[in-house]
């Protein structure tokens, strides 16, 4: 490739280094100029261009940056299209980024020209998140220099997100005399929003006494059920023989790690019962502040091994006393404009209790009760408005016909309101903060009350659920952060969010919004007292 300046003549066929202007007419940097190109150039009375001109075998920036990302091998993870030499790749889920450092730096050595920069290696990362970045540095690159590069990412997989998978989580807290009820309630909780952030929930909890026996014979039981078990001490590890690591021993287990290179974190006990890892939590897990137990949780719910070596290695990196803490584990997203949250209106339900009639068609105010819950939405602070339809879904459609809604269509509505639940958690945005959940047949939810929620969001910085409550009991809506949105992949039946909000996974925000937050419509009575019309 040969760069610099050219007269406009000669530069058919070359690719501009600067952006120009002809007259009324600019051509970008990077455009290829064609004659038409270099005749507007001449007639705006420009002479002489910076540019720079392909010689035979090489390649432009998009052609390498495209050709190299082409010839790694990976997983979990999707390239974009190329554009100004750069080609982006992105989590395909949330997960475990690994990365073969040699490899990278091997690509790196090739030639200045073609760069690759990655994420640290064993990283966690969110669904859509950038991993990694190719960028060719000129305009064009030899072809030989690629050919090389392509021949070197053919050896092996140069990175990998491995996805989290939903697991089964046992929770054991050992208790003392004088042990509050209330750190081990918020215990609970904080672990909760650590295994939900990756896909998994709480699926029981103990409290034993303080003993390695006691706390054997709970492990041995639970190990036989759990792909995971996680144990919080009353006091924190002594030493290798304290109860934590002793129990594992009299249950017939290994203990691989008593201490972790990590601060905070360094009393950690990782151990395994036959192939169910157990991990003995260091006291600071109890905070959701990130510390040593956060790396190594990660890794086993993302199916990646730790073994006593892969901790040892932690210790490069691994002081952590200075990092900004973050109220949520690994949430350190900000948003200038407050957090975003997605409205998704439930409106797939068969309305048996009304005996035969939609109650979602039935007038409100001169127009279908469905439609003045959508108004009401997109009236709100709600980033955007999703309806999942289920019974009837063409009269939904037609009802809500012109506006600036998206649709999700929930074949299963039969089975109940999770389905609806899931399929539209399902669809809502990847850059979305949270979702507002919304019945379809609530008359009294106005475009106020949603903003209160989407106003308490913010305060709680996208890391509460917001609960419409009045007089003290609980109602609807809800909005759930999306740090709740795999725990919702696991409801069935006629389960709704309520069972996330009292599982106790993140902390709940409650706001008194008058009666409206109980005023549903199921029944013909409950429907012509809130002022409604039935049509069929």
């Amino acid at each position: 490739m040969k760069f610099g300046p050219v007269q406009v003549r000669d530069a058919v066929g070359a690719i501009l280094a600067h952006a120009t202007e002809a007259g009324e007419c600019r051509f970008p940097k990077a455009h290829r100029l064609t004659a038409d190109d270099v005749g507007q150039l001449t007639q705006a009375g420009v002479r002489d261009v910076v540019v720079a001109v392909l010689s035979p075998g090489d390649l432009d920036e998009n052609a390498a940056a495209g050709k190299l990302v082409a010839g790694m091998r990976f997983a979990g993870v999707e390239a974009k299209p190329a554009a100004t030499g750069r080609v982006n790749l992105h989590a395909a889920s949330a997960g475990v980024f690994t990365v073969d450092k040699g490899l990278v730096d091997a690509l790196n050595a090739i030639d200045p020209a073609m760069t690759l920069a990655t994420l640290a290696d064993m990283k966690h990362v969110d669904k859509g998140d950038m991993v990694a970045t190719m960028k060719i540095i000129p305009f064009a690159v030899p072809g030989e220099l690629v050919t090389r590069a392509v021949a070197l990412l053919a050896r092996a997989e140069i990175f990998t997100v491995h996805p989290y998978r939903a697991a089964s989580v046992a929770l054991v807290q050992t208790v003392l005399p004088g042990v509050k009820g209330s750190v081990l309630a918020k215990t609970a909780r904080v672990i909760a929003s650590r295994l939900a952030r990756c896909g998994s929930g709480l699926s029981e909890e103990l409290h034993i006494p303080h003993d390695a026996t006691a706390l054997s014979e709970a492990l041995a039981d639970l190990a036989a059920r759990s792909d995971l078990v996680v144990v919080f001490g009353a006091s924190a590890l002594c030493d290798r023989e304290d109860v934590i690591p002793a129990a594992i021993e009299l249950a017939g287990g290994e203990v691989l790690r008593a201490g972790m290179p990590v601060d905070p974190g360094n009393l950690l006990v990782l151990g395994r019962l036959g192939r169910t890892p157990v991990v003995g939590a260091p006291g600071c897990a109890r905070s959701p502040k990130e510390n040593g137990f956060d790396w190594v949780l990660e890794r086993l719910l993302a199916g990646v091994d730790v073994s006593s070596g892969d901790i040892a290695s932690m210790g490069v990196g691994g002081l952590l006393m200075e990092i900004p803490t973050r109220p949520q584990p690994r949430d350190s997203r900000q948003r200038a404009g407050g957090e975003r949250v997605e409205a998704v209106v439930l409106a797939a339900g068969r309305s048996t209790r009304m005996g035969g009639p939609n109650k979602l068609m039935a007038h409100f105010d001169g127009k279908p009760l469905i439609r003045q819950t959508v108004d009401h939405a997109r009236a709100s602070g709600a980033r955007g408005v999703l309806v999942v339809t289920g019974h009837q879904p063409a009269r939904i459609r037609a009802a809500l016909d012109a506006l600036d809604v998206r649709f999700v269509h929930n074949a299963d509505f039969a089975s109940g309101l999770a389905s609806s639940l899931k399929a539209g958690i399902a669809a809502v945005g990847d850059d979305a903060d949270g979702a507002l959940i919304l019945l379809g047949d609530m008359p009294a939810v106005s475009s106020q009350v949603m903003n209160r929620l989407l106003s308490a969001f913010r305060e709680a910085d996208g890391r509460a659920i917001v609960r419409a409550t009045h007089d003290g009991r609980r109602g609807n809506p809800v909005l759930l952060p999306r740090a709740l949105f795999g725990a919702v992949s696991q409801l069935h039946g006629d389960t709704g969010a309520r069972h996330l909000v009292e599982a106790g996974m993140m902390p709940v925000v409650d706001i008194e919004v008058g009666e409206g937050a109980m005023i549903d419509v199921d029944t013909r009575e409950a429907l012509e007292r809130a002022g409604g019309v039935i049509q069929d």
